[in-house]
This record gives C-alpha cells, sequence and structure tokens, in this order.
C-alpha cells in the first residue's frame, strides 16, 4: 500500500497507517521495490553507524560529509520516481529500526518516516531538515517545504549532519566536521553564482508548475508570476480550473515571463500544456526534479539547475 510522502497526498495516510503498523511483526514478502531500502553508491558496509534518508537528496548529502565512514540507505532513490507516493515495504521498516541517524525532509513533505519510525522501536538521532532551516509559512499561506532547494539551509543541516554522526562515531569526529565545512564552501559558492545571476536580473518575473524550485528562484532574486491556483493545484492532485489555465497560459503568450520551472516528476495535461505554451512563444524551459538526477551529487545537481536558470534568462 502506497504511504504519502507529500501533503498532497496525505489523505491517504489513515488508510496505510494499519499497513505499516503490521510491519512492525517482520514477517511476509514485500511487494514494494526493494532498491528503495539498498546502501547508497558510495557507502561503506564495514562500519557501524548506519544512516537512513528518506529521499537520495538528504542521501547524497550525508555521503559528502561521512565519506565511506558509514552506510548510507536512501528510501526514495530513483530519479525517475515519482517522489509523491512511497511503497512502503518491510525492507525499509528494517532498515529504519536499525539506524542510528534517520534524515527526513519534514514539513508534510515525507511523513512516512515518522509513520514508520512509531512501528520500528529503533532509538536514531531524527534530523527533520524544515525544523532545522527555522523557515516557517508566512500569515496565510502554506510553507515551502522543498528546503533542499535552499542553500543556507543545507548548509545549517550539514551541521547538525556532522554533529550527529561525530556522537555516533566520535573517532571520526574530525573528518566529520572538516567535510561538513567543505560542503558548506561550496555552498557558498554557488550562493554567490545565485548572487550573481540576482544583479543582473534581479525582478524578472518566471512562471513555475510546482513551488519545488522556489527557494532557488528567490535566491537569484527571481519573482514568481504564476497564478496560485494553478501552482496549488498541481501540487495537491486536484483539477485546474478552465479560467486559471488561461491565466497561466497568458503569461507565455503575453511574454510575461523570463522563463517557466518546470517539475519534469509531476506532470499531466495541464501542466503539460504550460510546457508547450512556453516552447511555442521561445520562454526558456528549466527542468527541475525532486530526486537526485542520474549520475550527479547534491553540489552538482544545484550547480546545474543555477546554469539552467542563467542560459534560460539570457
Amino acid at each position: 500500500m502506497a504511504i504519502p510522502v507529500h501533503r498532497k497526498r496525505i489523505g491517504l495516510l489513515g488508510a496505510a497507517l494499519l499497513s505499516v503498523a503490521m510491519f512492525g511483526a517482520g514477517c511476509g514478502s514485500s511487494s514494494g521495490d526493494d532498491s528503495a531500502a539498498t546502501p547508497s553508491a558510495g557507502a561503506s558496509a564495514s562500519d557501524g553507524v548506519t544512516v537512513v534518508a528518506s529521499t537520495n537528496v538528504y542521501g547524497d548529502v550525508v555521503r559528502q560529509i561521512a565519506g565511506d565512514k558509514v552506510t548510507i540507505t536512501s528510501i526514495i532513490n530513483d530519479p525517475s520516481a515519482d517522489p509523491h507516493s512511497y511503497e512502503a515495504n518491510t525492507r525499509t521498516q528494517l532498515e529504519l529500526s536499525k539506524a542510528d541517524v534517520v534524515i527526513e525532509n519534514g514539513g508534510g513533505y515525507d511523513d512516512f518516516v515518522d509513520t514508520m519510525l512509531k512501528s520500528a522501536n529503533g532509538d536514531a538521532k531524527v534530523l527533520n531538515a524544515v525544523e532545522i532551516s527555522g523557515k516557517a509559512a508566512a500569515g496565510g499561506e502554506e510553507l515551502n517545504e522543498h528546503v533542499w532547494y535552499d542553500l543556507p539551509s543545507m548548509g545549517k543541516l550539514a551541521d547538525q549532519i556532522a554533529s550527529a554522526l561525530s556522537t555516533a562515531a566520535p573517532g571520526d569526529a574530525a573528518t566529520f566536521t572538516a567535510n561538513a565545512a567543505n560542503f558548506k564552501q561550496k555552498l557558498q559558492e554557488l550562493g554567490a553564482t545565485a548572487a550573481q545571476i540576482k544583479s543582473t536580473h534581479n525582478g524578472a518575473a518566471v512562471a513555475i508548475t510546482e513551488p519545488v524550485p522556489g527557494y532557488l528562484l528567490e535566491a537569484c532574486g527571481l519573482v514568481n508570476k504564476t497564478p496560485e491556483e494553478f501552482s496549488e493545484a498541481i501540487e495537491e492532485g486536484t483539477d485546474v480550473s478552465a479560467g486559471v489555465l488561461k491565466e497561466t497560459l497568458d503569461l507565455f503568450t503575453g511574454k510575461q515571463v523570463k522563463l517557466l520551472a518546470y517539475n519534469e516528476q509531476t506532470t499531466g495535461p495541464e501542466t503539460e500544456k504550460v510546457l508547450q505554451a512556453a516552447k511555442d512563444n521561445q520562454i526558456g524551459v528549466v527542468p527541475v526534479t525532486e530526486t537526485l538526477p542520474a549520475g550527479k551529487d547534491y553540489l552538482a545537481w544545484m550547480s546545474g539547475n543555477l546554469a539552467a536558470i542563467k542560459t534560460a534568462l539570457g
């Protein structure tokens, strides 16, 4: 049974709770994708410290700080998968029960982690990226929980990961601290690139299909002009009204925006129409995803996103 990863699938959670609770018995076979609970590439299976991350984005951040000192499991690690739902399995439950450190996004994005931890009977240190970021929803608005697109937030998380790993493996604390400092330095370099884009294009209007890359676009000084009703409907998986769709398409036919940030992992008839409108009107498209693309680490991924934004802006 699928357990929701994202707020827009949260209505399914109640139906999934019984299935999750049954995992505690540790018996029976799973129809889920066992690859989702296998150690990430580059992780060491010879050390005693184990880390479980909800997605390969956080798994890779851990890898850059831990190196080969710990075993890392990323629950969702398929770059072609839709991260808005997750097929739970007993193997994932077992990995969580053995974890020393668990990294979750929080903010309603991957509530399945907390649900499964309640049945895991483990004592892992849980790091919640949204809580660590310190971000909160503005009055009357919903929180954009996609904090991995916020470079400063990932710097805060890096420090917390280094601290948690140092507690679990004190002998390697100096390595974790040094690696976290190096990771943060590279984040600052990416931040400088965003600042350069902002210096040239501050205030430029852009469109999105979902709020996924919102923090990165804001760092570049770009202003989202998409009707809120459109992006909310796409994120929540509900229908877009004809009037709202027309208003969104008019952004492209009227040349009102400089680029479209398009979530490739959540598509449908409405988003495809928006994508085609951008192409038909020679407006640059920046593809974004919610998990790491194949063959890239977090830093290279964010660097590529910034390069794509710069190219689309011209």
